[in-house]
């Protein structure tokens, strides 16, 4: 049983039949540091998710409710992102163990420093609150999503490539590493897959001094560029 604390906010009302992706959740140290590799994993979900449109304020809000975490819980503590979709809604939930320190609404004047998280989630999300239980709580916000579409597959080069790319890679996992012929995936495996090996290659790249943000930008940008030459 939940205490549930919420604001109430825009009615969402959606005619389109819902759209239901498999939700996702991480356990990390509420760091500073961990902000901006929250940030890169919430934009690339999302863009494989194919919700471009909600990248920018998703990351907001993330930030804003990790940051809110450190400030008042404080750094270090064990904290639980998930993520998940409803009909034309995403919603983002912070977990962490502090019953006591509830985020709250404030007001802050022209030269606070503080007080502005919650105001940017609540110019941001359509909704947002707190739910405690006897160890913990949950501070979660939603987000208008558009509702994805069916997309005839594709049998350009790229999609070849990739497909060839996911069979491999879920070949390998299958096998403990070593090839082991074809191997097709579930669109949740190859959803997974896809997300494991962007990571490596960005970790990769990391690694040799190279830039994750500026490699997701570029691919990013060649993607749209394609993408509307295809269209």
């Amino acid at each position: 049983m939940s205490d549930r604390v919420e604001r109430e906010g825009l009615a969402v009302v959606h005619n389109d039949p819902p759209v239901s992706r498999k939700p996702w959740s991480l356990d990390f140290l509420a760091e500073p540091e961990e902000v901006a590799a929250l940030r890169r994993l919430m934009r690339l979900h999302l863009t494989l998710w194919g919700l471009p449109e909600v990248i920018e304020g998703a990351q907001l809000c993330v930030t804003e409710l990790v940051s809110n975490v450190i400030t008042h819980v404080g750094p270090g503590t064990p904290t639980t992102l998930a993520v998940s979709v409803s009909g034309p809604l995403l919603k983002i939930e912070i977990q962490d163990p502090d019953t006591r320190a509830l985020p709250t609404l404030l007001q802050p004047g022209v030269d606070s420093e503080g007080g502005r998280g919650m105001a940017l989630v609540e110019a941001t999300a359509v909704r947002w609150g707190v739910e405690l239980y006897g160890d913990r709580k949950v501070t979660w916000c939603e987000l208008v999503s558009a509702v994805a579409v069916p997309v005839p597959v594709s049998s350009s080069p790229h999609s070849s490539r990739a497909e060839g790319l996911l069979d491999l890679y879920g070949a390998g996992r299958a096998s403990g590493g070593g090839f082991a012929g074809s191997c097709r995936l579930s669109m949740a495996q190859a959803e997974k897959s896809a997300i494991e090996i962007i990571a490596d290659l960005l970790h990769w790249f990391h690694a040799r001094g190279r830039d994750a943000d500026d490699l997701l930008d570029r691919a990013q940008t060649h993607f749209e560029a394609e993408d509307h030459t295809s269209a």
